[in-house]
């Protein structure tokens, strides 16, 4: 790891290492949890609504909790039966009642805006779901007081790349348990050795993750990615290199950039192509349409970027697709963190600001 940054003071390499073996774990630790008949876990009154007749989902989430709640929807979307909602906010969307599956996602279990809609979907009668954080959090407490289900987030730090697999397997189970979805099960076994492969790979001094930071160097990545769990994957890596390098960077979901952003580098050619290298999140079950517009989106940027670089997804499914994308662009940012000497872990502009 030639770019491995010195001080790592809250070990995100160790994290971004963690990963395949989180993955299983958190799934088997969810299913496990879910059918629990005493303790935080799962309280009688959760227990016996599980089969409740759900109308939609919803779910609510920032920062790695945010991330959870889009994927698990992209991931979900082409099974699931009814409407699935996913709110970044405290506000909770007139439909949530007692027909609502809700999920309320924070990895550090001290959310402000997910504690304020879990309240008020449990308030409303919603079947509510409470992920992350341990036995002392805020969120704990709350579904402890109210009564409602919750999933510790177990595993390492919540600001490590592992905490997304662990914010992620509950709703899974918890969505396959109600009926809604088949079991991930075999799903999550493949990929987890796949990712442990993978991880191999891009650890190892000259993997393709370090190749592509430096690629991308001191230029601000734009991350495309087709809609569905790459564009879910793009939005995860502009965060990365934004949490871990301290960097800008700024993502964007086909079709839509080519509705509007497209148009908007035809001009900028003589300051984009000194600043800018776009990153398309390439992957086998994006379908032909997106095949054709990423073609036209490089055709259109390829003269007004530094670079223009594509990463293809590994993994049988979307499931495996969407962790191998996340686990790849957690290393790059890593890297691109290392070249400068930033320390990864700490961020105090986030911290100051929900201080």
């Amino acid at each position: 790891m030639s770019d491995r940054p010195s001080p790592d003071t809250l070990g995100m390499w160790e994290g971004a290492a963690a990963l395949p073996g989180q993955f299983a774990a958190s799934f088997d630790a969810a299913r496990r949890l879910w059918g629990a008949t005493d303790g935080i876990p799962a309280p009688a009154r959760a227990a016996d609504r599980a089969g409740v007749d759900v109308h939609a989902v919803a779910a609510c989430g920032l920062g790695t909790g945010g991330a959870a709640c889009e994927a698990v929807a992209a991931l979900t979307a082409p099974r699931l039966e009814v409407p699935f909602w996913a709110g970044h906010s405290s506000e909770v969307p007139a439909f949530v009642d007692r027909h609502t599956l809700f999920f309320a996602v924070s990895a550090s279990g001290a959310t402000d805006e997910t504690l304020a809609a879990a309240s008020e979907a449990d308030a409303r009668g919603a079947l509510v779901v409470g992920v992350g954080g341990d036995e002392s959090s805020a969120l704990a407490r709350l579904a402890d007081e109210r009564g409602f289900v919750w999933f510790p987030l177990g595993g390492r730090g919540w600001r490590t790349v592992a905490a997304l697999a662990a914010a992620t397997m509950p709703l899974l189970v918890v969505l396959a348990r109600v009926g809604l979805v088949p079991d991930a099960g075999p799903s999550v076994e493949a990929a987890a050795s796949a990712l442990a492969r993978r991880r191999d790979a891009l650890l190892a001094s000259g993997g393709s993750a370090e190749v592509l930071a430096r690629r991308i160097g001191r230029t601000i990545p734009l991350l495309y990615g087709a809609e569905g769990v790459a564009a879910v994957a793009a939005d995860w890596w502009k965060t990365r290199v934004n949490l871990n390098a301290k960097a800008p960077a700024f993502a964007g979901a086909l079709p839509t950039v080519t509705y509007g952003e497209l148009a908007g580098w035809g001009q900028g050619g003589d300051v984009t192509r000194q600043t800018m290298s776009l990153v398309l999140l390439r992957h086998a079950g994006e379908g032909p349409r997106s095949a054709a517009l990423f073609g036209s989106v490089r055709a259109a940027t390829e003269e007004v970027m530094a670079d223009v670089l594509e990463v293809w997804a590994e993994g049988a499914d979307d499931l495996g697709r969407f962790f191998d994308l996340v686990l790849v662009g957690e290393v790059v940012s890593l890297h691109l963190a290392g070249r400068e000497g930033v320390d990864p872990g700490p961020v105090p502009a986030v911290d100051d600001a929900h201080a």
